[in-house]
């Protein structure tokens, strides 16, 4: 920022030098992008510009300038990827989504394939519980409840120019609670058996560790579980996918996106509902068929109450064309007069003429 203050300049003067500068930056940076053989997404070009925009207006604050030149950049648009879960186009073209994620059938396939690795304990929570990598590696038995059946997010271990960090997790909503199935109890509670049989399992060590009470590299995490999708002949997803595929399963299952949004930690549903609302096939259609089925009840109700009042007014009709002869009972094998009164039938009107 020191660079744009120039003695003797004025504000304006300032602000326009300021301003050519920010725009020559973003348009070299865009130029470079486009040359690039994996070239930055949308996302973190406007990140770049969140960056900065935050530093001028420290700037602002200081009166070292007088408007924000960050505000004039114009980036490629940004479109949030959403998940998806398209296999017949991976297998034709090996193109895979931004945000790809397997079926609860492909999921299941993968853990049972997993299930004799040292690291299916980890597959297998972050595919159920939706916690981001470091989150799971970073889970401690202090931070489990296996009685109540949850689990607490307080930290989280991220690798950083090859070294694994322990830091704060990711905001203020990701520290939270997350219940826990039968099933991933009864597993955390073999695996905490297993590590007390070899000398382990203390309340700050590790929930997922070495032999030798370390935990797991996050990158040793991943290229694994690369090398076992390849395997599997799944369609290839990155780890952090399994937390998008527990958001679309929990969303398949019935629950509402509140209920997903603090499973994930978001701190808003915009977020969630944005990236997770279509994701299934399975969720798609069975949408698909709930609405039909709304129409077509609303029909058939419709339908339905309009013979209802059809043969109330036939029977009402009816009774109308009856009630104007004279009504007898049976009573004995015989007719008993109850009123007088023209009958539609002539042999019961004769033996009235002729009653004496």
């Amino acid at each position: 920022m020191r660079d744009y203050v120039k003695p003797g300049l004025g504000n304006a003067v300032l602000a326009e030098l300021t301003i050519g500068r920010v725009q020559a930056m973003f348009t070299s940076l865009l130029r470079a992008n486009a040359a690039r053989v994996r070239p930055l997404s949308a996302t973190t070009l406007q990140r770049i510009r969140e960056v900065l925009r935050a530093a001028l207006n420290g700037a602002i604050r200081r009166g070292l300038i007088t408007s924000n030149p960050a505000r004039w950049v114009e980036l490629p648009s940004l479109r949030r990827p959403r998940a998806e879960a398209r296999v017949a186009v991976w297998r034709a073209t090996g193109e895979r989504p931004p945000v790809a994620v397997w079926t609860a059938e492909q999921t299941a396939a993968f853990l049972r394939l997993a299930g004799a690795h040292p690291l299916h304990a980890v597959f297998h929570v972050a595919a159920l519980t939706g916690l981001r990598r470091g989150e799971v590696l970073g889970l401690r038995w202090c931070d489990l409840d296996l009685v109540g059946a949850s689990l607490t997010v307080t930290h989280q271990i991220q690798e950083r120019d090859g070294r694994a960090v322990i830091c704060l997790p990711k905001s203020a909503a990701s520290g939270r609670a997350v219940s826990l199935d039968r099933g991933t109890v009864a597993l955390l509670v073999r695996l905490r058996y297993a590590q007390r049989r070899q000398g382990g399992g203390a309340a700050d060590g590790w929930v997922f560790a070495r032999e030798n009470g370390s935990h797991w590299s996050p990158s040793y995490v991943s290229h694994t579980f690369r090398r076992l999708i390849e395997k599997a002949d799944l369609p290839p997803v990155r780890f952090h996918d399994l937390r998008h595929g527990a958001a679309t399963l929990s969303l398949a299952a019935g629950n509402d996106l509140k209920t997903v949004q603090a499973l994930l930690g978001h701190a808003s549903i915009v977020l969630t509902a944005d990236t997770y609302t279509s994701v299934l096939p399975s969720l798609a259609q069975a949408c698909a068929e709930a609405t039909a089925s709304l129409v077509r009840r609303a029909g058939y109700d419709r339908e339905r109450k309009i013979c209802r009042s059809g043969t109330a007014s036939s029977r009402q009709g009816r009774r109308r064309a009856v009630g104007h002869g004279p009504r007898f009972i049976r009573a004995g094998g015989t007719l008993g007069r109850i009123h007088d009164g023209p009958s539609a039938d002539p042999q019961i009107n004769k033996a009235h003429r002729q009653r004496p």
